[in-house]
């Protein structure tokens, strides 16, 4: 970390000295990482820190080194920053969706710095690779609080309750949505789900109720708590307006395989809509919850096609690809409408 940086870390936390002690993770295609650093003269003794350095040419894993791929990995990092200067300037943040607190961000050139809170030292030590059904509602309780609190509907008139949402966020959120993937699109050899990508996503564009969405909600960004009761979020690169069916068709599916989809996929979509409507008691209590979830349930399976249209352009022999996604997409295509 350069020198200018290590003194912004240094006036955000008021420490005297920063240590780096770990390095938490790489970020994708070699754009830098997370690292834990240990602080002395500060009132908290450690901070996360997102580094982002920007590569003069990325190694992207799958091979997509394009400058559309580029240039959307420096808007996300942008997203993220100002995702964070929310979080910071935000005084009464809900606890029912915690996110890590934010102490500043700076950028600078080629650049970003996120200077976040510790969330192993603050109650959310746990990371989990493979989750329990009580660990897939812990992690659905934190997205219908977070939807039901940033959900919008122009035709309501319910001012006095609405959230403020944060600006310069994606205007609409998700890193899959056809708009930024041309390229995965042209390299889809299924030519059925080619032809239907645009009716999947006008489907989910035209949604009439829509809240902010993390965007990449898999089970790897959420921390749990010490008794794997609660989950804090990370990684908001991809936030921004949509259907909440994105975030949780996306979510089951980072979690099961196509038996465990198959099993449980439809149970757990009706545990989220129980949860949401308790959220939305609290938050919003005249929204109209009825029609909301009659709208969401019917895109639910054009959120899990649309992704999966997506996965099998970027990485056709990926995991997630199995029985349950492909019969659910196929039969999602063809009861579409045409318009």
């Amino acid at each position: 970390m350069n020198e200018l940086f290590i003194q912004t870390l240094l006036q955000a936390t008021g420490a005297t000295h920063a240590k780096k002690v770990e390095q938490i993770q790489s970020l994708w295609s070699g754009y830098g990482e997370i690292a834990r650093y240990q602080l002395t003269g500060s009132t908290v003794p450690t901070v996360v820190v997102k580094h982002v350095v920007l590569p003069d040419q990325a190694m992207h894993p799958r091979g997509w080194n394009t400058d559309r791929s580029h240039q959307r990995k420096i808007t996300s990092y942008q997203v993220e920053c100002s995702w964070y200067d929310y979080v910071r300037i935000h005084q009464a943040w809900p606890e029912e969706f915690p996110v890590a607190k934010s102490y500043g961000t700076y950028t600078s050139g080629h650049e970003f710095l996120m200077i976040l809170e510790d969330l192993d030292a603050n109650g959310f030590p746990v990371r989990k690779s493979n989750a329990t059904l009580n660990d897939m509602k812990a992690c659905l309780t934190w997205l219908a609080h977070f939807h039901a609190y940033f959900l919008s509907d122009s035709l309501v008139s319910d001012s006095s309750t609405s959230q403020i949402t944060p600006t310069s966020l994606w205007p609409e959120g998700g890193y899959w949505h056809l708009e930024t993937r041309p390229d995965e699109w042209n390299a889809l050899n299924d030519q059925a789900l080619k032809q239907a990508a645009h009716k999947l996503d006008r489907a989910l564009k035209q949604c009439r109720f829509k809240t902010l969405l993390h965007g990449d909600a898999k089970l790897a960004n959420f921390c749990f708590s010490d008794n794997e009761t609660r989950v804090a979020a990370v990684d908001f690169q991809y936030t921004g307006l949509g259907c909440g069916m994105k975030d949780v068709a996306y979510f089951i599916g980072s979690c099961l395989d196509s038996d465990g989809c198959q099993q449980h996929a439809y149970a757990l979509l009706d545990t989220y809509f129980l949860l949401l409507k308790k959220a939305l008691s609290g938050y919003r209590p005249k929204f109209p919850i009825i029609e909301l979830e009659q709208e969401w349930r019917a895109l639910f399976e054009i959120a899990w096609a649309d992704f999966h249209r997506f996965l099998k352009g970027w990485s056709p022999d990926h995991w997630k690809i199995h029985e349950f996604s492909e019969h659910l997409t196929q039969k999602t295509i063809r009861d579409i409408p045409l318009e």
